[in-house]
């Protein structure tokens, strides 16, 4: 386990490992990637043929769109893609971990530039 974590925690620094060992990490995280993509595009080209099927039997009958079934399948989906995002991308997919020292040095400059001299 100790190994395994260790591996984990060295995946990002890269200077440990040989060229054709971070060529693998690298190669494996763009597979991950390139798979949440596709997951993102199924997902959407599905519930836009859902909703559209729905809309167009609305037509008729306006009660029929605002039922459950016609978002229940984007939802608990949506729920999955957003667990497969966190997976591929890291709990850190906004607030990156060099976004904090990034944050205080754009705003060290700013304050720099608007300050008369």
């Amino acid at each position: 386990m100790g190994r395994f974590r260790d591996r984990r925690l060295n995946d990002y620094n890269t200077e440990t490992y040989n060229p054709d060992e971070r060529y693998n990490l690298a190669y494996k995280r763009v597979k991950r990637i390139k798979g949440f993509y596709v997951h993102l595009l199924v997902y959407i080209i599905v519930n836009a043929f859902i909703v559209i099927s729905s809309s167009n039997k609305s037509l008729i009958d306006d009660e029929i769109f605002w039922r459950w079934e016609t978002f229940s399948t984007a939802l608990f989906w949506g729920i999955g893609l957003l667990a497969h995002g966190l997976s591929v991308f890291g709990r850190n997919i906004f607030f990156g971990a060099n976004w904090e020292e990034k944050k205080i040095q754009e705003l060290m400059e700013k304050e720099k530039s608007e300050k008369w001299e």
